[in-house]
């Protein structure tokens, strides 16, 4: 467990690092792509699919995205039924993450395309996320650690992780990767969106021994490197990667990493968990751009509350919740889990459902369908 200083020191250099503009000299500004969508073909993308509502999707019996779809602890019984809870709740979609060493699984790329069948069968597609910046820096294939007692997301696994984010001359491992899955699911109707990289310079605040040092422009790297694999595979689905810090005019000139998301992503997305106020003003300065937009995560009581979906509703924003049922991710815990235990009965934090598909709070369950149905 990091000492109260390694913390400090972690979100300074963190902070210090977006407000410099990190290592200006080994970061060279993103080029205008000539293949990123126009507002005009974002748009009719907006209009051919629709509202998006749903949720970031984990059957409650997986923790990980490596434990969702390793055979051993893939569970299509339970991610079927809870799938048929979020078509229940009016979801119609899910984003889902991925993780680069997936396609060394026996089997994932069966298990992936049965994935996204059971969902369409609940009426509901899938936004798939390729990376993530958050939480364990090093990810093992094999049988994955029980939880932590209570503890938020305590064996989720970033992707690629410490050890290949740390190496830019490893980084054209990653390629295959992105080449086969946009490959195989790159013109499939099930596939809404490609999320590139969510969250890619999230701090190490949790794993100051094993994190990457100078995490901010090596993912600010990687990003636009992704980027540019991703525009070559040229899918008939949009790409994107979500601003979540700094969702303001002043913030967003100072930091390169929202620069760079902002003016590559053919749809813009966000995260936001805060309260209505500061929701709308995020969507305010967002719509902006002139292209379709979407909160691919919210939802984390007391502030970001579960009737934030009328605000959603009202401006035909799309939003996935943080998590659906209670499980194995523990994400009902709150963030500060990590530093301090949390009793048992503490108020949730992310989810909707118990893992016997009962609401936490019905209410709130009303107030969503009541949304999505209109």
């Amino acid at each position: 467990m990091p000492t109260k200083i390694d913390l400090a020191a972690q979100l300074l250099r963190h902070g210090l690092d977006v407000v410099r503009g990190a290592y200006p000299a080994r970061w060279t500004p993103p080029v205008r792509s000539e293949a990123r969508w126009s507002r005009d073909r974002a748009l009719a993308w907006q209009d051919d699919v629709g509202w998006l509502v749903g949720c970031n999707f984990m059957p409650s019996t997986a923790g990980n995205q490596l434990e969702m779809f390793q055979p051993e602890t893939y569970d299509p019984v339970t991610i079927d039924r809870e799938l048929g809870w979020a078509a229940d709740l009016g979801m119609n979609s899910i984003r889902l993450f991925l993780h680069h060493l997936l396609p060394e699984v026996p089997g994932f790329w069966q298990r992936l395309d049965d994935v996204l069948g059971l969902a369409d069968a609940h009426g509901i597609g899938a936004m798939l996320v390729l990376f993530d910046g958050c939480w364990n820096p090093v990810s093992h294939l094999g049988p994955q650690p029980d939880p932590r007692p209570r503890t938020h997301n305590s064996i989720w696994l970033q992707s690629p992780g410490s050890e290949i984010l740390s190496e830019p001359r490893r980084w054209h491992e990653l390629r295959p990767y992105v080449d086969e899955v946009l490959g195989r699911f790159g013109d499939d109707r099930r596939v809404h969106c490609w999320d590139l990289f969510n969250e890619p310079n999230a701090p190490e605040i949790n794993y100051i021994a094993t994190g990457s040092a100078d995490k901010y422009w090596l993912a600010t790297e990687l990003l636009d490197r992704v980027f540019d694999w991703a525009q070559a595979a040229d899918p008939s689905q949009p790409l994107t990667a979500g601003v979540f810090v700094g969702v303001s005019g002043a913030l967003e000139r100072g930091d390169r990493i929202n620069r760079l998301m902002l003016s590559r992503s053919d749809v813009i997305t966000f995260h936001n968990y805060l309260p209505r106020r500061r929701l709308e003003g995020c969507i305010d300065h967002l719509a902006a751009y002139g292209r379709p937009v979407l909160c691919t995560e919210w939802m984390g009581r007391p502030r970001s509350t579960p009737d934030l979906i009328d605000v959603f509703a009202d401006r035909q924003v799309g939003c996935y919740t943080w998590g659906l049922v209670d499980g194995r991710t523990q994400t009902r815990y709150p963030w500060s889990s990590w530093q301090k235990d949390t009793p048992p009965d503490a108020p949730w934090f992310h989810e909707l459902l118990h893992g016997d598909g009962m609401p936490y709070d019905q209410a709130e369950v009303e107030r969503f369908r009541r949304a999505t149905r209109r």
